[in-house]
């Protein structure tokens, strides 16, 4: 049956009030479920590290269930407003409801947290009486006829009438944030899609044009304040710009992040002169910067960090080596993370720098005196390239100690991960939209068996559930934007966007691959990369199981 000819009854009736009767017995199963893992974890009333790490499939488990639930109700929040604004209309019911009969059926039946651990609320340590409280009408309503065959069929048949659309579904935001979108989307088709897959295949830098051209539309200085020559904007203005950008190119998109989390450094711990050198030329681009964060042996314990910065008069010395670090060739300034008192071997004896560098070219990546550097080939996420650093002697103005005092290096650094984690959310939400993108297209071209792809219900299915989980990833990812926003710390709720987003963009790469069978695995075709570049998102910022060990540990 071809799908504009699909049942178009394959909606609940009165939607939005069955969605919104789940949340409460949703939340209340979630509190169970923090007893119970409380139960395994605790020890004399306090949380105890060895016994979270002996319980990781519980606790991160717990996370992700938590993940869930928050995601379910700011879908319920969309929709809620949609409904109110005279938008909620056909594409978005479709998209909730396929939402919570899906998510609510993964609860109950299992959460991949990857696709080889499914998370089963036993595991946690609920027993089925425990289990029932999801056990009502409206649930089971909901995850027996949620998520039908036909609504999903029905979703993609609009989403074909509806491809000239920015994006799948009204995104619930206002007028000036879908202005910001439509400016970048315009760029990112323009000036960045027709190029990206080159300078992938070459493994090339993103060219210096595109950077000037960002920085005239603001990208560098978006969130900085307008007193240190920014634009003031809020982070959901980020959001949007990185998710536009990263649906052209993850590495476009990620230009940012390098000025986000410089930039949230300073604000957060620099002295008042430092704001004044360092912020106006991270906002125009004068300055471009890097972060220097992880070492060959630590990985995502920083707290184990060697790299040692001696004082050397009123300046210091830095000496030790740097992996995995992002656009450290031609950047002027690292945020660079070092050891100022060794008689530490944990994180209160970090301090954090503002090192400043000498641009590199081709010809000689790094020219400063007293750091080398070699680059280290990746799969994906090419456009700014990694690097290892060595250091031997490098100097570092005593003036460039961030705040002016030792020792805080690592609560600075704690501070960005908020900002960081969002933007990686919306990064990976763009992926997701790219790989739909493509996905779509060549569903509707290729013909075989004499039909489009697209009529067979297995590849509309993918194509369905690509638009359902970008809208729930999106929308936690918004919502994380918003707390950011308002002042409120919102550490879980950044952590949450990440790992969800993370996934959904995977999973949607994944399956855009799949949907070009063969083709997908030739180099010539953009979903190949774009599959690369979806798999780091599940590692930088936090890796998935460091990202639900924070979560779980913070809602516990």
């Amino acid at each position: 049956m071809p799908l504009d000819a699909q049942d178009k009854t394959a909606l609940l009736p009165d939607l939005l009030t069955t969605t919104g009767a789940v949340i409460a017995p949703a939340r209340a199963l979630l509190e169970t479920a923090k007893d119970c893992v409380r139960e395994l974890v605790v020890v004399d009333g306090r949380v105890s590290g060895p016994k979270v790490e002996a319980e990781q499939t519980a606790s991160h488990g717990l996370a992700w269930l938590a993940t869930y639930v928050e995601a379910l109700a700011q879908m319920q929040v969309w929709a809620e407003k949609l409904k109110s604004d005279g938008r909620f209309g056909e594409v978005e019911q479709l998209i909730h409801q396929i939402a919570f009969g899906e998510y609510l059926a993964q609860i109950s039946g299992g959460i991949p947290m990857n696709q080889g651990e499914i998370l089963r609320l036993q595991d946690i340590g609920l027993t089925q009486d425990q289990m029932n409280t999801l056990a009502t009408p409206e649930i089971q309503t909901l995850t027996q006829s949620g998520n039908t065959q036909a609504a999903r069929l029905r979703l993609v048949a609009l989403m074909q009438e509806r491809s000239a659309e920015v994006t799948v579904g009204a995104t619930g935001l206002d007028e000036e944030l879908e202005m910001i979108r439509d400016q970048f989307r315009r760029y990112a088709v323009e000036k960045v899609e027709p190029f990206a897959h080159e300078w992938h295949l070459k493994d090339e830098l993103i060219p210096m044009d595109v950077i000037d051209e960002l920085a005239e539309m603001g990208v560098f200085g978006l969130t900085i304040p307008e007193e240190y020559g920014g634009f003031g904007l809020s982070k959901a203005s980020m959001c949007v710009v990185s998710e536009e950008l990263s649906r052209g190119y993850i590495g476009v998109g990620s230009l940012g992040t390098r000025s986000e989390i410089a930039a949230e450094l300073i604000i957060a711990g620099g002295t008042e002169e430092q704001k004044q050198k360092w912020l106006p030329a991270l906002a125009s681009a004068e300055k471009l910067p890097t972060a220097v964060f992880t070492e060959p042996n630590t990985g995502s314990d920083l707290g184990s960090l060697r790299t040692r910065a001696v004082k050397d008069g009123d300046d210091y010395t830095v000496t030790g080596n740097k992996t995995w670090i992002t656009h450290a060739s031609r950047t002027h300034v690292m945020t660079l993370l070092a050891r100022t008192d060794p008689n530490t071997t944990d994180y209160k004896g970090l301090s954090m720098f503002l090192a400043e560098k000498t641009p590199g070219d081709d010809a000689n990546p790094f020219p400063t005196e007293g750091m080398t550097g070699g680059e280290i080939e990746v799969l994906g996420y090419r456009g700014m390239k990694e690097y290892e650093l060595a250091f031997d002697g490098f100097a570092v103005k005593g003036e460039n100690l961030l705040g002016g005092e030792e020792g805080k290096g690592f609560k600075q650094l704690m501070e960005t991960f908020e900002s960081a984690r969002i933007q990686t959310a919306a990064r990976a939400i763009g992926v997701a939209c790219s790989a739909m993108d493509v996905a779509m297209q060549y569903a509707q071209d290729r013909k075989q068996f004499g039909k489009s792809l697209i009529e067979f219900p297995r590849v509309a299915n993918k194509l369905a559930m690509m638009a359902v989980e970008i809208m729930v990833a999106r929308q936690l990812t918004y919502f994380s934007a918003f707390e950011k926003d308002e002042g409120r710390r919102c550490d879980v709720e950044a952590g949450m966007a990440k790992l969800l987003g993370a996934r959904v963009a995977w999973a949607a790469a994944d399956n855009a691959l799949q949907i070009h069978g063969g083709n997908g695995f030739a180099l010539e075709y953009k979903v190949s990369r774009i599959l690369c570049d979806a798999r780091i998102l599940n590692i930088f910022e936090g890796a998935g199981e460091i990202q639900a060990q924070v979560i779980s540990r913070r809602i516990l």
